[in-house]
């Protein structure tokens, strides 16, 4: 006998249908499938739900955390999303392309390995030509801002209050 669950939940269903017990069916079960049998107590609560006008005997969904499944389409397109802007937020990507904050998370985080550094989204590993153009861009920034007359004065106030 095929010791599957759904085949064994339609012999419960047969034998009950017959006007066989419960008590009798789990018996005649654990006779044919052996080690294989469902559990007595599952073998009753079946019972009641057949008896009570169940017809499905399939597993039904069940309510909990989802698998997180992501394909090479939805992966692209987070992905290009996010190129086209790098300060974008997960919420707005789940958004546009329909799925959870959980999975767009996960693919930017897993999938891409972007991390988020001053509010924007970039790479986590970097080459060394991206590493000193990054380093340019700060150092000038940097300079940029301390080189500014409004810079020197609110430093200086910082310096008083320490």
């Amino acid at each position: 006998m095929d010791s599957s669950r759904s085949a064994q939940r339609a012999v419960i269903k047969l034998l009950l249908a017959e006007g066989e017990h419960a008590s009798q069916i789990y018996r005649r079960m654990k006779e044919v499938c052996g080690e294989q049998c469902l559990a007595r107590c599952t073998i009753f609560r079946w019972y009641q739900c057949y008896e009570a006008g169940l017809v499905n005997i399939k597993d039904l969904p069940h309510p909990g955390k989802a698998h997180v499944v992501t394909n090479s389409a939805t992966t692209s397109a987070v992905d290009e999303l996010m190129r086209q802007n790098r300060q974008i937020i997960t919420r707005e990507i789940a958004v546009e392309l329909s799925i959870s904050k959980g999975t767009v998370h996960h693919i930017i985080q897993k999938k891409l390995g972007y991390g988020k550094v001053c509010a924007q989204w970039v790479p986590k590993h970097l080459s060394g030509y991206q590493r000193t153009v990054r380093m340019g861009v700060c150092l000038t920034q940097q300079f940029l801002h301390w080189s500014h007359p409004l810079a020197s004065y609110a430093l200086g106030s910082v310096y008083q209050c320490q």
